[in-house]
């Protein structure tokens, strides 16, 4: 049993991405208006607060995007100076994002200085990466798996084409850039244990001194994974998209919010579905990385919560030599195109038809020759 956190607190919880967030995220926000009443609040307009973080550690908006402000930043600050005595928990993973020390520095004191304690949420990287390689697909990245995979941990610096992978994961290094902020007798890690999904309410339950179970998964927040096949379908797309000169703006509003957003929610991937599975020697690989990082991390001092193990476990299921060849549904496909359809009504008229014309006449041809 983890003991509460003193009243006051700020409790920050910066991800990192492809960790349950987005289900924590969802939990705290469901639960926004019982917090108080147990001395806690969760200091939002939203379940994820992204632009002020972003805005906060200087990071640029995902593609096609608004682009973050100061003023989201300051609204989130005014809203914590608010909770006054109380304690409050702000979450979002791209407080991983901020770069260098004199950024998390001044994160910190803007949020309560002494008063701040950060919280990390960690998995294997041998899960993290198909996960994270799908949501840099939905982001516009074209590159395929196994070339990505290579990139990531076989061509030096590591940096190309994702630099923001390895700062979100080497959670060592992560985790030694916030304890020179906060200390480590300040930091706490969760190890997240997926055969226990709702066992990740738990230890924030705990040391935000809420009562057991208050704190529940959301149906709708979770950020599910595209399969292998839908990956490959938006990868393909994301090629014509460049290929046609396509603004950003349209690609926000109809393929990542329109066309990807409508697959996720109407479309629940069946068991014989492929998923994105990782060959045998990035598997070793992730794992002896992994295995590294709990050795730095046990020597930082910081209070691990979980089995520090689960980080450089090998999966049982049989590894793969390559990668397998995608299926994907028509009714998928059907589905991806009416939500960026849906979405073409509130754009301009004439980029809609451009991008309707390279989604109808490219992708879903390519789609039918597979």
């Amino acid at each position: 049993m983890t003991a509460p956190l003193p009243a006051g607190t700020r409790l920050l919880h910066i991800g990192p991405h492809k960790t349950g967030t987005t289900a924590i995220q969802g939990g705290l926000f469901a639960a926004k208006d019982l917090l108080p009443e147990h001395g806690v609040v969760f200091p939002a307009d939203s379940r994820h607060p992204m632009e002020a973080a972003l805005a906060a550690c200087a990071r640029p908006a995902m593609i096609g995007d608004t682009a973050p402000t100061e003023k989201h930043w300051t609204r989130l600050l005014e809203q914590v100076e608010a909770t006054g005595g109380k304690t409050s928990v702000i979450s979002s993973e791209f407080f991983a994002d901020a770069e260098d020390d004199d950024t998390i520095a001044r994160i910190v004191e803007q949020l309560g200085g002494e008063h701040v304690h950060v919280l990390v949420t960690l998995r294997p990287l041998v899960k993290i990466m198909p996960s994270q390689w799908q949501q840099y697909v939905q982001n516009g990245l074209r590159m395929g798996y196994d070339n990505w995979l290579t990139h990531m941990l076989r061509k030096a610096p590591y940096e190309q084409p994702n630099p923001s992978f390895w700062r979100r994961h080497r959670h060592d290094r992560l985790l030694e850039r916030w304890a020179r902020a906060v200390g480590a007798e300040r930091i706490t890690v969760v190890v997240v244990d997926d055969r226990d999904r709702e066992g990740l309410m738990r230890p924030f339950e705990q040391l935000l001194g809420l009562p057991g179970n208050l704190l529940q998964p959301v149906p709708g927040a979770t950020n599910r994974s595209l399969t292998l096949a839908e990956t490959e379908m938006l990868r393909n797309l994301n090629k014509e998209f460049r290929g046609n000169g396509l603004p950003d703006e349209l690609y926000s509003k109809l393929v990542r919010n329109g066309a990807v957003m409508h697959m996720k929610n109407t479309c629940s991937p069946s068991p014989e579905d492929v998923k994105i599975l990782t060959p045998e020697w990035a598997v070793e690989a992730a794992a002896e990385i992994g295995a590294g990082m709990v050795r730095r991390i046990g020597d930082l001092g910081v209070r691990v919560i979980g089995d520090p193990g689960l980080l450089s476990a090998v999966p049982k299921a049989p590894a793969l030599d390559g990668i397998p060849a995608p299926q994907i549904a028509p009714e998928v496909a059907a589905r991806a195109l009416y939500g960026a359809l849906a979405k073409a009504r509130t754009v301009h008229q004439t980029s809609s038809k451009e991008l309707m014309r390279v989604l109808g006449h490219r992708c879903l041809k390519k789609l039918r020759r597979r």
